[in-house]
């Protein structure tokens, strides 16, 4: 049986962005796929310890009885077992280079600068952590410029790798933007990067997997009302 042929599974959480990438590669690919939640506000499976030990984090992608760990790790192995066309990761070496230089920024840097607004103490730490974010939008712009050469998506006609890096956060930025009441992903700063996002929303193969904001809104108010040990708030 060919590679391409194995049967796949999908362990994740409904409302992780990285388990979110590895659904969209999959989608893209037109890959046929079984979905397993993993809940992990109960605590965490046995099969996701058994099959990701060193992290013990989802999404893991099951190729058969092999398991595939870290998002954009999975992403890659995706585009290169389904290799026919659309390809996801740039065919130019430094093109690819690249958008997994962005794609690491985002995890590394502007990420967890949206997460400390969320949990920063005082208006100075939010303040900071605000700027911090909106600077890296800056940068992401220009990236985007550069990057989609006047195309829609980085990737050029279509959604690419570093489409799905970042287009997997942003119900989580929506989100920060309702709770913090500031309008961080804007026409007038970013004017590029605003109307991308809509396409990527709207994009078929990114539809139906970008959960709603006002569902994730919910969700993340129980995740931080369970990190502070009260109970959370009614809506």
């Amino acid at each position: 049986m060919a590679e391409s042929d194995v049967k796949v599974k999908v362990l994740g959480s409904w409302s992780s962005p990285f388990v979110m990438r590895a659904m969209i590669a999959l989608n893209i690919k037109s890959v046929n796929y079984e979905y397993l939640e993993e809940r992990l506000w109960v605590g965490k499976s046995e099969l996701l310890l058994k099959s990701n030990p060193v992290h013990k984090k989802i999404p893991v992608l099951f190729h058969g009885d092999k398991p595939i760990c870290e998002s954009l790790i999975i992403v890659q192995y995706i585009d290169e077992v389904w290799s026919s066309t659309p390809s996801i990761l740039p065919s130019d070496p430094h093109e690819r280079a690249t958008a997994r230089f962005w794609a690491a920024y985002l995890d590394e840097k502007w990420f967890p600068s949206m997460r400390t607004i969320a949990i920063a103490q005082g208006e100075d730490a939010r303040k900071a952590a605000i700027a911090q974010l909106e600077e890296g939008l800056v940068l992401l712009e220009e990236a985007f410029g550069k990057c989609s050469k006047g195309k829609p998506f980085f990737g050029g006609d279509q959604i690419g790798y570093l489409d799905i890096a970042f287009g997997c956060f942003l119900g989580w930025l929506r989100v920060t933007e309702k709770m913090s009441g500031i309008n961080l992903l804007g026409e007038a700063k970013t004017p590029a990067l605003f109307k991308w996002a809509h396409r990527f929303c709207s994009d078929a193969y990114v539809k139906d997997v970008m959960p709603e904001t006002e569902k994730l809104a919910e969700f993340g108010k129980m995740i931080m009302a369970k990190m502070r040990g009260v109970a959370p708030p009614k809506s």
